[in-house]
């Protein structure tokens, strides 16, 4: 059907320029539009979601008054801050303070360039997907850097450096992740990786949840998802905005829409690093089983479903766990999360060099 659309857009003009030139932009525009705004309204109702869950926890119903069933809270959240005043201080750099916000929102947006809905449904099928990954994702610190500096706040500041040190730490132990499972596959491409997953002998007896990363690669499977959060600044390790010491960390002298957008860019984030995870580790859109009633289900259907998992996991964690001391959090980056990795890259390897390698 993509294709068809696409032959369609050519057979709109016959002139030269319009096939070569303008309709090859013009679709690029549209497949970004398609991609970013069903993303931009999940992470407004990711914001919901946490909310309502939250309040499960507590035995509450959580937002119940905007619409039915409060359904209309985020949109009335957006229109509320929209209308808020951006208040720049007198002292701050007014170009970095702008700058700041811009750089959190705008890797996590650009990462889904290669992010693939199904075996050929992909913005940019490059070999090099995983490797664009962990560059664009790399880039959501300096952001927080900036607006901690350009803020001219002793707070902003303090909070921007935990910050950057806690996401460097993590992203280090994130990287040996990628790492054992670029191993495994063989391939940077992500389509091929989930690909590899629907591969070997319980997929052959129609258990695919079994053959996916997952089993094999269970303590880097849970080390990607820990550090996930702490990538994230998610509970418990949201030192970052410890309200008791640090006030909001490096977000505390921004208002209005450069305000919302930390939290659109950390909500976003949320949602790429669980599609990442799905795709790596959980199989990507292949079912769990090979049964014929689900064999109707589109693969995107079931991608969906696991990223809803694991960003539900996102929010169990917050409910459950008290926040980790700093130098606790940079102990289990260091001392614990990269050793485990670095051992399990080794098994891996020596693994797939002896004659019971599930791999190949």
């Amino acid at each position: 059907m993509v294709d068809e659309l696409f032959h369609w857009g050519l057979s709109l003009s016959p002139t030269p320029w319009w096939g070569t030139l303008a309709w090859p932009v013009i679709w690029i525009l549209l497949k970004i539009v398609a991609v970013v705004l069903p993303l931009l309204l999940c992470v407004a109702y990711l914001t919901l979601w946490e909310r309502k869950a939250i309040g499960f926890t507590q035995i509450r119903l959580g937002p119940n008054r905007t619409g039915p069933l409060g359904l209309l809270q985020p949109i009335a959240d957006a229109v509320k801050i929209l209308t808020k005043e951006i208040i720049v201080p007198t002292r701050a750099h007014s170009g970095l303070f702008f700058l700041g916000p811009v750089m959190i929102m705008m890797p996590a947006m650009a990462a889904w360039a290669v992010i693939p809905f199904g075996p050929e449904v992909v913005l940019a099928d490059v070999n090099a997907g995983l490797l664009f990954l962990m560059a664009i994702t790399s880039l959501e610190v300096y952001g927080i850097i900036i607006a901690g500096w350009a803020s001219n706040s002793k707070y902003a500041f303090l909070g921007a450096l935990r910050a950057s040190a806690q996401m460097v730490s993590y992203e280090i132990a994130m990287g040996f992740c990628l790492v054992v499972v670029l191993m495994v596959s063989g391939s940077m491409n992500i389509t091929d990786i989930v690909a590899g997953q629907g591969k070997g002998l319980f997929a052959e007896q129609g258990l695919g949840v079994l053959s996916w990363n997952w089993l094999p690669l269970l303590p880097i499977f849970v080390v990607y998802f820990i550090a996930s959060l702490a990538e994230t600044n998610r509970h418990p390790f949201d030192v970052v905005e410890g309200e008791s010491e640090i006030v909001a960390g490096h977000m505390i002298e921004y208002s209005g829409m450069s305000f919302a957008l930390f939290f659109l860019g950390e909500y976003a984030n949320m949602i790429l690093v669980s599609t990442i995870a799905v795709l790596l580790f959980l199989g990507g859109w292949l079912p769990p089983v090979d049964v014929a009633y689900l064999a109707w289900v589109p693969g995107w259907i079931w991608l969906g479903l696991k990223t809803f998992v694991v960003v539900t996991l996102f929010l169990w964690v917050r409910v459950t766990f008290p926040r980790f001391r700093y130098d606790q959090i940079m102990r289990l980056g260091w001392k614990i999360f990269i050793p485990v990795t670095l051992v399990w890259l080794v098994v891996v390897g020596a693994w797939m060099q002896t004659p019971w390698n599930i791999w190949n």
